[in-house]
């Protein structure tokens, strides 16, 4: 055994209590803000490459955490039974609700105004009229109190909620520090990659764009809370990139930028924007799919605010052969990993004898599941045993992934324990 001088083993100590005590500082700022707000107007994960992941057929039943709700309403036009959308934040579930309510009872022109420009004129009147009565009690709350605020003003509601706020003040930040609009716009109005790449480095993006302002700003802890990234995740970035978190984000969007098309890229077009195009938006606000929607598809959908355990704990009525996990492992995996192991148990119980689960990390390979062991009939399995990656389709689909920003992306078949 190495021994140490008491006074190395007291500074050892030291730095560690401080580690920690900034640790726990970083993660009560993200609760704070992640547990009492509206963090997600927007999904961040692109539904193009799960639809190829998922292969989902009318026999299908999905767990998907609800975020923004605009998965949601994707997946379900391919007209799988039934999915159960499921969030621990009931101001997320509040927006799936508010937009299911809106196709229920909006034409086509006010509804795309609403979720497409972010505004609605006549909001006071159809929100009490023709919304309201399709909601549950907490959402007529949440809604009869933020409403207004959100659509019947002059700022977009895509620039609400903790993530909108953030993209409010990257757009600040172009117009009224770098004065960079004009390039800008070309760059994100580009109609192939070789114009993109051509106005990159003609207006000299990297030195322009990227100053140490931004650097300062996109590594500080609340810029990370605003975007709903916990401590854990940011670490998982900087670890395995060796880097800050300022230049993995300069990398993501510099690929972003130059190798993956803008044109139909509703997710980066919207930050910059504020509202979406009608050729360039999600698919739940085209003409056609809404109309689909609104003929019964929504039907398909039920909410509920409850963790993903506590929810399949409850014995769903199908059972469910897709589940959708976003990326909310990262955080357990480093502050409730019995809370993770918990999770898995009752998504092995309660799942199809085959079913696919799709999830996205930080990690560029996320190994906390190896350490998950699994109890049914009074046997032990270990997770892993239990789990078939399709590591191949999952690495060309990454490559594809239109916002680009998680370091893996993960496709497992389960099948469940005999």
């Amino acid at each position: 055994m190495i021994s140490f001088p008491q006074s190395l083993k007291q500074q050892t100590a030291l730095t560690a209590n401080e580690s920690r005590h900034k640790n726990n500082w970083k993660d009560w700022g993200f609760q704070q803000i992640h547990g009492r707000n509206l963090v997600y107007t927007f999904c961040w994960e692109d539904p193009r490459i799960d639809r190829i992941a998922l292969q989902l057929t009318p026999d299908d039943a999905l767990l998907v955490i609800t975020s923004a709700g605009c998965n949601v309403l994707d997946y379900v036009l391919q007209s799988p039974r039934h999915i159960y959308a499921v969030d621990v934040n009931p101001r997320q579930n509040a927006l799936l609700e508010l937009k299911i309510a809106a196709i229920k009872t909006l034409d086509f022109p006010a509804f795309f105004q609403m979720f497409g420009q972010g505004h609605l004129n006549d909001l006071p009147t159809l929100y009490r009229q023709q919304m309201r009565p399709h909601l549950s009690d907490w959402a007529q709350r949440y809604w009869d109190q933020k409403g207004n605020h959100f659509f019947h003003s002059s700022q977009s509601f895509y620039f609400r909620g903790t993530s909108g706020f953030f993209a409010r003040l990257i757009n600040f930040y172009i117009d009224h520090i770098i004065h960079f609009r004009e390039p800008f716009n070309q760059l994100i109005s580009a109609t192939t990659i070789e114009l993109q790449q051509e106005i990159y480095a003609r207006y000299n993006f990297r030195d322009r764009f990227w100053k140490s302002f931004l650097r300062f700003w996109l590594n500080s802890d609340i810029a990370q809370w605003l975007l709903g990234v916990p401590q854990s995740q940011s670490q998982a970035i900087t670890t395995s990139q060796s880097t800050d978190l300022f230049s993995f984000i300069q990398h993501c969007c510099e690929v972003v930028s130059t190798e993956l098309s803008f044109h139909d890229n509703y997710f980066w077009q919207l930050c910059a924007r504020g509202h979406y195009l009608p050729e360039c938006c999600p698919e739940y606000l085209k003409p056609d799919n809404f109309e689909a929607l609104k003929a019964g598809l929504v039907d398909k959908i039920s909410v509920h605010t409850a963790t993903i355990t506590r929810f399949l704990q409850q014995k769903p009525e199908l059972p469910i052969t897709r589940f959708v996990l976003l990326d909310h492992m990262d955080w357990l995996a480093v502050h409730h990993k019995a809370a993770l192991a918990d999770e898995w148990q009752a998504i092995a119980e309660q799942a199809a004898p085959t079913a696919r689960i799709l999830f996205r990390s930080a990690s560029p390979c996320f190994t906390a599941l190896n350490n998950i062991n699994i109890q049914h009939d009074s046997n032990t399995y270990p997770l892993s045993d239990l789990l078939t990656y399709d590591r191949s389709l999952a690495a060309e689909l990454h490559q594809r992934d239109r916002v680009h920003t998680y370091n893996s992306f993960t496709i497992a078949d389960l099948t469940r324990p005999e």
